[in-house]
């Protein structure tokens, strides 16, 4: 915390660990989890936007509906490696994945 103009001004990681919880705890961890899966999701969305696909196309490229491109897009969550490799693929994207096993079973994905 630092003050400017007398007002307290708190960075982003203090606020976080104040609120959701210090860097590897439980609540930190599945706050952090879900961040990413948030990013993805968004991620996904840009780059089909990018290459000029609807979600249609995109579902019809994988074999999925469009509201199963429509969750995907808005929340990486509930979404099997399969269906998630099927999208990188159809997007022709690079795929690398970092698993991390720490003390405890949390998995990172990076």
């Amino acid at each position: 915390m630092q003050e400017v103009n007398g007002m307290k001004v708190y960075s982003l990681d203090e606020m976080l660990d104040k609120h959701i919880g210090e860097p590897g705890t439980a609540e930190r961890n599945n706050f952090e989890s879900e961040l990413r899966l948030d990013l993805l999701g968004e991620m996904i969305k840009r780059v089909r936007k990018e290459q000029n696909l609807t979600q249609d196309e995109l579902g019809a490229l994988i074999g999925v509906k469009k509201s199963q491109i429509s969750k995907i897009e808005k929340s990486g969550k509930n979404l099997t490696i399969d269906t998630l490799i099927r999208v990188f693929d159809a997007l022709k994207a690079n795929v690398k994945i970092k698993v991390e096993f720490n003390n405890s079973d949390d998995l990172i994905i990076a």
